[in-house]
């Protein structure tokens, strides 16, 4: 299980334009960093470079376990690591049901999983809708329902509030903390401030 991210020197560039050079920073069990920043300032290209699906131009991505030895990165990627982007990635013509039964079958949810998720994200009346008809707060909340159902260390998250209301973000927020007292991490790409203790780590103006 990962029980630190370290990042050393890195640097991230796409096409032609270099995002951040220099980069380091930890993150470790129990805790929560938010990035911070302008648009373009490499605040979700970071997430994907940790969840392994860009290759920085320099510097090193490490997963650590409890006994501080290295993992694997692919082997930390493939069954410790959650990334939930900015877009949903759902199918719009499948119903929330079919979706929570495809992440059950495709991500190896835990014992109750998909009771568990319905529950806590208020699911249950959405379960015959198509993802298509569902507004851009259900949509996020069904998106979530891997993090609980699925449960994994390191959470990466871009603007995991934005579409949520009052009520919804107040229940992410319980989730989060729920994640971090059981040991896991959070790094999260935010403009909002996050309703738990975090550590910010701004990335800078953009370009």
């Amino acid at each position: 299980m990962i029980h630190a991210l370290a990042i050393t020197d890195l640097s991230l560039t796409r096409g032609e334009r270099t995002l951040f050079a220099g980069l380091s920073f930890s993150l470790a069990a129990g805790e929560c960093v938010a990035l911070t920043g302008a648009n373009g300032a490499g605040k979700t290209s970071l997430l994907r470079a940790v969840a392994g699906f860009l290759r920085p131009e320099a510097g090193e991505i490490a997963f650590r376990d409890a006994d501080d030895q290295p993992i694997e990165a692919d082997l930390a990627r493939a069954h410790e690591v959650h990334l939930l982007g900015h877009l949903d990635g759902l199918k719009s013509q499948r119903t929330a049901r079919d979706e929570l039964m495809f992440q059950s079958q495709w991500l190896g949810h835990s014992h109750n999983g998909i009771e568990h998720e319905v529950e806590t994200l208020g699911l249950k009346p959405l379960l015959d809708l198509e993802v298509r008809k569902l507004s851009a707060g259900q949509r996020r909340r069904l998106a979530m329902a891997r993090l609980i159902g699925s449960p994994r260390a390191l959470w990466l998250l871009d603007e995991p509030l934005s579409p949520l209301d009052a009520k919804w973000r107040e229940a992410v927020g319980a989730m989060m903390a729920r994640h971090l007292e059981g040991g896991g991490l959070i790094l999260a790409a935010v403009h909002d401030p996050l309703p738990i203790p975090t550590r910010s780590l701004d990335l800078g103006a953009g370009r």
